[in-house]
């Protein structure tokens, strides 16, 4: 039979039936008699608060999963073009008003594909840093870099162009590093292979190596907080065993900046080359238009107002769904096993009085009538008497607002 609940009337079968068993909803519990209210105030406290933090907890575990939820739910891959051209200014004799020195100019430009935001994003923001490297042997190692790098005060662009003099073509390579958010790294080549997972966010790879740890039952049997690394793992980190707590740790010797996306381009100086565009498709991540919406909800004051609301509802149903389940328990218990029930009922009813009254005893002996003849027991009574006298004093003395003497 199930235990009985606590905070229960010690009253007789009548008492026990005609009162509806388990917390009450008003807000007062109900109490033993002979058992001040002052006794009983802290145990259902701290019951009360243990379940609010309990009930929180899940609500700021809802928060961060609807926060994760959030970030992932709304991006979206997208096509980005870029286009790369360039044109060529011939030099000109000298009393001409134009360059005397033959120059080329790079332009590198894009745009989203099927873009249907109404804000163009710039095509500088997709990208974290660019870098142009020209051909060493015309440009010399100090001068064949050119280098664009984000910062905070940085402006964005719609493209980006080099202006160099020469009168040849010109072999280069753009290397293009994407900005992500959140930012994602790339594993190391064994881990990768391992775990199928090549350039990811951190919580992508967590969640990755969780999984094989759990497909392939690496965490130790008794001790949780441990790993029982297999072969692989062992050639990876270097160690038999280790804690859950350490992988963040271990982890981050794996991680690297991800590939630069890498474009090789000839700057033509053929003047039937100078309409001509070289495009590249790469994938990027957009935020879904309804993000917007969503972060204008989330961030008034009104709308948070009510979310507050809601959760105080999920708070408040979810205790009265465990009031509800305890009394449901209690009289179920009840009616399958009347019998054992009322004794476990009594015994339970016992241990509780002790543990308010921080009293120790014996319950074998307790349960025989020799104990109540024991020598102590007529000054056990009268102490008891004279203390509810003492307390029925006090009642009256505030009622009738006098000092009886």
């Amino acid at each position: 039979s199930m235990s009985p609940s606590r905070g229960m009337p010690m009253g007789g079968m009548g008492s026990m039936v005609s009162t509806l068993p388990g917390p009450s909803y008003s807000g007062a519990m109900p109490m033993r008699p002979g058992m001040p209210q002052a006794a009983m105030d802290p145990v259902r406290k701290r019951l009360l608060q243990q379940q609010k933090s309990k009930n929180l907890f899940i609500i700021s575990i809802n928060r961060f999963i609807t926060s994760m939820l959030f970030v992932l739910l709304f991006q979206q891959k997208r096509k980005l073009r870029i286009y790369i051209s360039n044109t060529y200014m011939p030099g000109k004799p000298e009393g001409e008003e134009a360059e005397k020195v033959a120059s080329w100019e790079l332009r590198v430009e894009g745009k989203l594909l099927e873009d249907p935001g109404k804000q163009k994003r710039k095509f500088s923001s997709f990208f974290k840093s660019l870098v142009i490297e020209l051909d060493k042997e015309l440009y010399g190692p100090d001068n064949h870099l050119v280098e664009w790098h984000r910062m905070l005060t940085t402006q964005e662009t719609d493209g980006f162009q080099v202006k160099r003099p020469g009168d040849v073509n010109v072999k280069c390579t753009l290397l293009l590093m994407l900005d992500h958010q959140p930012p994602q790294y790339k594993l190391d080549p064994r881990l990768a292979r391992l775990l199928g997972v090549h350039t990811q966010t951190r919580a992508s790879i967590m969640q990755a190596l969780w999984l094989y740890i759990k497909n392939n039952k690496l965490q130790d049997c008794h001790e949780k907080e441990y790993i029982n690394c297999n072969r692989y793992f062992r050639q990876i980190f270097g160690c038999p065993r280790m804690r859950f707590s350490d992988i963040p740790m271990k982890l981050a010797s794996l991680l690297q900046h991800p590939d630069p996306i890498v474009i090789n381009h000839i700057i033509s100086v053929d003047p039937n080359d100078q309409k001509k565009t070289a495009c590249f498709d790469i994938d990027v991540e957009v935020d879904d238009p309804l993000k917007a919406q969503m972060t204008s909800f989330l961030s008034s004051t009104t709308s948070q107002q009510e979310i507050t609301a809601l959760e105080m509802t999920i708070h408040e149903t979810i205790e009265s769904i465990n009031q509800l389940k305890t009394q449901r328990d209690f009289m179920l218990s009840f009616s399958n096993y009347p019998q054992d029930f009322i004794q476990d009922w009594l015994k339970s009813q016992s241990r509780d009085l002790k543990l308010m009254t921080d009293t120790v005893g014996n319950p074998e002996e307790e349960r025989r009538t020799d104990f109540y003849h024991s020598p102590w027991v007529k000054e056990a009574v009268g102490r008891y008497i004279f203390s509810k006298v003492q307390q029925r004093r006090q009642e009256l003395e505030q009622v009738l607002g006098i000092r009886l003497t």
